[in-house]
């Protein structure tokens, strides 16, 4: 890596990225400053590792002394802080460049997708902790087994969720680049699926000579971009559960034990993988992982040790606690499309139960341009409760609210929460021992579980 001095300023410290490169820096002695607009988790990790960090944006945010600003993409050009670095003539970084930065001259993998990003990445991270082989990772969810979401590494691998929002993943060269799944998100950004497409496409491009794209031909998206870059002088190899892959999960079986698959390498068995973890969509990404520990001469026996080990990444399938008999879990998912498979993965895990959901819609745009497969993702649930928006960096759309969206659902029963605590009661009120309540989304609605713990206590 080049040198990099501090002081260092970042705006947005809190996100889930941008903490992990405080939490970088700060592992190698760099001064870091940071702010965003609330406190939070991450912000309390990231000032206990000896960052300094304020709540709010402002010019008089930045220290002086500061070497270089990091900036979230969410933030805005007209952000106090940015503007404030630019008449000081500091230099300032977005967030992806900031990260390729502290990956230079590492062996990268780098797993992007519309779904499955954290728990892959965070699987492929923990296969190679347990081989010795000390990865440098930054993921995009703090993962159970590791215990935190950021490690600097001595060894020479990288594992980097690359997050397509704003193209940042363009930003990285990877060795390795896994795709799990292209279907349209972010559109908000992006305007068209096919822009979207392209993104994937361009960085798919950026892998280096002699790299290997591994995607995921179970999806169709995923499946185009493998075929549209099959020209280019890089290893491809597909993964999956159906037809003809190079990489085959065979003999499946799903239980509420986890799941149970053999591995097969150009059409030729080497062993049997259990893991703890639910749903035919973990299968790929554990196949996926599988596939990258073995491009790296990881011994399959110790790959399937780690798998069997493996317990996932916070919010992601994640049990919160049980009270009166109610069983509450938690999950990321905030796209019909993962919303579908967690609730699958609920089904194969609780066949007895019934399911009842709390769902947080992530960002108005979201909401209007999926707007039909909102109304249709919930089969497979017995109740549903739809939590007033997390807005986000957005404004309200007309016709496209909480609100509106819980009325518009007909299968299964909805209705409308405010806030936390009405939530936490409606939720209360319907469950009865023995069911099983999610709680979903990417926002904030985490914070409904606890309340509805005390709430059935």
């Amino acid at each position: 890596m080049t040198e990099l001095r501090g002081p260092v300023h970042l705006v947005g410290i809190g996100g889930m990225h941008m903490s992990a490169i405080a939490l970088l820096l700060r592992a190698r002695g760099i001064e870091v400053s940071g702010s965003d607009l609330r406190p939070s988790a991450m912000t309390e990790k990231v000032e206990a590792a000896g960052a300094r960090v304020v709540t709010g944006h402002a010019a008089e945010n930045v220290p002086a002394g500061t070497a270089l600003v990091v900036t979230t993409a969410a933030a805005s050009d007209d952000n106090p802080e940015l503007a404030e670095a630019r008449s000081r003539g500091i230099p300032i970084l977005l967030r992806a460049e900031m990260v390729a930065r502290l990956m230079e001259g590492k062996r990268v993998v780098a797993v992007a997708g519309a779904h499955g990003k954290t728990t892959t990445s965070s699987l492929i991270a923990h296969i190679l902790v347990q081989a010795g082989r000390q990865p440098m990772y930054l993921l995009g969810g703090e993962s159970l087994d590791l215990g935190g979401h950021a490690a600097w590494g001595e060894g020479d691998i990288c594992v980097v969720e690359a997050d397509e929002y704003k193209r940042a993943f363009i930003e990285y060269t990877p060795e390795i680049a896994v795709i799990t799944n292209v279907e349209p998100d972010h559109l908000d950004y992006y305007g068209t699926p096919e822009a979207y497409r392209d993104a994937f496409i361009q960085f798919g491009r950026k892998v280096k000579p002699g790299g290997i794209i591994l995607a995921c031909a179970d999806d169709p998206g995923a499946r185009y971009i493998s075929d549209v870059l099959g020209d280019d002088p890089l290893r491809h190899e597909t993964y999956g559960t159906e037809g003809v892959r190079y990489w085959m999960a065979r003999d499946i079986a799903l239980s509420d034990r986890g799941v149970d698959f053999t591995v097969m390498r150009g059409g030729v068995p080497l062993g049997s993988i259990h893991a703890p973890v639910p749903g035919i969509h973990f299968v790929r990404n554990a196949l996926a992982a599988v596939a990258v520990a073995l491009h790296f001469d990881v011994p399959f026996e110790t790959i399937r040790d780690a798998v069997a080990s493996f317990r996932g990444a916070r919010r992601r399938f994640e049990t919160v606690g049980e009270a009166g008999g109610v069983l509450v879990m938690d999950d990321y998912a905030h796209h019909p499309t993962e919303v579908r498979a967690t609730i699958a993965a609920a089904r194969e895990a609780f066949p007895e139960r019934r399911l009842i959901g709390v769902y947080q819609p992530h960002t108005y745009s979201r909401i209007a341009y999926l707007w039909d497969d909102w109304l249709t993702c919930w089969q497979g649930l017995d109740e549903l409760i739809v939590l007033e928006t997390y807005a986000a960096r957005e404004a309200p759309l007309p016709g496209r609210s909480a609100a509106d969206l819980a009325t518009a659902i007909t299968s299964p029963r909805a209705t409308y929460a405010r806030d936390f605590d009405d939530a936490a009661r409606q939720a209360a009120q319907l469950a009865n021992p023995g069911d099983v309540v999610f709680t979903i989304g990417a926002g904030d609605v985490v914070e409904v579980g606890p309340k509805l713990l005390e709430a059935l206590r």
